[in-house]
């Protein structure tokens, strides 16, 4: 587990291609992004699956959005990272109201896309957790079903790389690292 967090990289959406998981995947994928820390047993979080017909009626419904946009050049070229992998998963995460701190949910919710991404990539698949626009933006979420208080959390785009994740520099722990004490 250590070995594999230590080279944990995420993969270019733009390079993730067929195939991606099977349906049995698809299940143990959610499954296992399901366990994560979650104050209460809430759930506060939901999945919404992309692919085939679906997701290419999502993106063109997504293109129409971008087209009536000042920016739609910009916004029509992010989605090629939607349009390009095999499967994608919108985490959508939806607060409950009760003791749980809404701020502990939402954290749930990022969890269970690092759950997620964790879960393809042990499984031989490249994944890459997004936000973008599309998970912003009012007309692009009403597009996706969500209701008042939900928000994406995460797309996990999940396919077969093309090409090796290439690695990135990653931050020195030390240097964002400090030992409380109560002399200051």
């Amino acid at each position: 587990m250590l070995d594999f967090l230590a080279r944990r990289r995420s993969a270019s959406a733009l390079t993730l291609a067929a195939p991606g998981p099977s349906e049995a995947e698809l299940a143990d994928l959610l499954r296992l992004a399901a366990r994560v820390p979650d104050h209460g047993k809430l759930a506060p979080w939901r999945f919404i699956v992309l692919t085939g017909e679906g997701k290419a009626a999502y993106a063109a419904g997504l293109e129409a959005i971008a087209a009536g946009r000042e920016d739609a050049v910009k916004l029509t070229a992010k989605l090629g990272k939607l349009k390009a992998p095999p499967m994608g998963v919108a985490v959508v995460s939806s607060p409950r109201a009760g003791d749980i701190p809404e701020w502990e949910q939402l954290l749930s919710a990022g969890a269970v896309c690092t759950d997620l991404l964790h879960a393809a990539s042990a499984m031989g698949y490249g994944a890459n957790w997004i936000t973008d626009w599309y998970a912003y933006d009012d007309e692009a979420k009403a597009l996706l079903g969500l209701t008042a208080g939900e928000k994406v959390a995460g797309y996990v785009f999940v396919g077969t790389p093309s090409e090796p994740p290439a690695e990135r520099v990653r931050p020195e722990a030390a240097a964002l690292t400090s030992v409380w004490s109560p002399t200051g």
